[in-house]
């Protein structure tokens, strides 16, 4: 008997020690094994692009109501209530614009026309109704104020990602939400020497903007003052450019914001400039 239970005891030593034995060799072959790559690291190009790309190009059109305060540095307030329409055209791309003023009665009818086109000049047309005069705008005039706003004409339409040379500085929080900072320098005419973007990781939104003129002293800054979802979409339904030499400031709230409501291309031609399409800017 004592025999017997010797060899019981053994054995059952014996299989303890072949598992052990087992379990580190597991373990040292799966050690061993090539770890999974991490996930690379956005450049600061693909960053701008795709906050480019949900910042313009949410849906495949949109129509928005928007209410536009002009505010001097007394106080003063002159308001601006506009229908923007914008069809894309490329994923990321081209896209068209077009913009008509409801009041005040002074540029009420005044319509603007932007043909947005990647890696070459926009084509833009405005409609002055006191002249009844559709006037061509030069490429130029690309940084020019936007009917005496804060924002030029190419910060409604936007500034393509290959017209600047963009740096990642590190990362930040702002308001909250953990950002990358985006150093943009210009290598194409533009209204800054330089720009700093605060891109939401997670929305890739743009929460501030800042530029700084040729002495690198900062005189103009965006801000994203409120941002909704709409439908699926993230959305900056309040803005604000604010001059911070001259203290004017430019506040923009979206009223009404719809996406994907079937605008087609003709709805974009010089013709609707005198003659808007009522169904969508009523």
């Amino acid at each position: 008997m004592r025999s017997t239970n010797s060899t019981a005891g053994m054995s059952r030593g014996s299989v303890r020690l072949l598992v052990c034995s087992w379990l580190m060799a597991v373990s040292a072959a799966l050690l061993a094994l090539p770890s999974a790559p991490a996930r690379a690291a956005l450049t600061a190009e693909q960053i701008i692009g795709r906050s480019q790309g949900a910042f313009l190009y949410s849906g495949d059109d949109a129509q928005i109501r928007i209410t536009m305060k002009l505010i001097n540095p007394e106080g003063k307030v002159r308001l601006r209530e506009l229908t923007m329409l914008r069809r894309d055209m490329t994923e990321g791309g081209a896209q068209k614009y077009f913009l008509y003023f409801h009041s005040p009665a002074d540029v009420r009818r005044t319509a603007f026309l932007v043909w947005k086109y990647p890696a070459r000049d926009d084509d833009r047309w405005l409609f002055i109704p006191a002249l009844n005069l559709v006037r061509r705008i030069a490429a130029k005039d690309s940084q020019s104020s936007f009917v005496g706003s804060d924002f030029t004409h190419e910060d409604i339409s936007g500034r393509d990602v290959e017209a600047d040379l963009h740096s990642l500085q590190g990362e930040q929080r702002m308001g909250g939400k953990a950002c990358y900072v985006v150093e943009s320098t210009p290598k194409t005419e533009a209204g800054y020497s330089r720009k700093l973007s605060w891109i939401d990781k997670a929305t890739f939104l743009p929460l501030r903007e800042e530029h700084y003129d040729l002495r690198d002293e900062l005189y103009k800054v965006f801000t994203a003052d409120e941002v909704k979802k709409m439908g699926e979409f993230w959305t900056v339904t309040k803005r604000t450019m604010k001059n911070v030499k001259s203290g004017h400031r430019t506040e923009v709230t979206f009223t009404q914001v719809r996406y994907d409501v079937g605008l087609t291309d003709d709805t974009f031609t010089e013709r609707y400039l005198r003659n808007p399409p009522a169904r969508w800017i009523r």
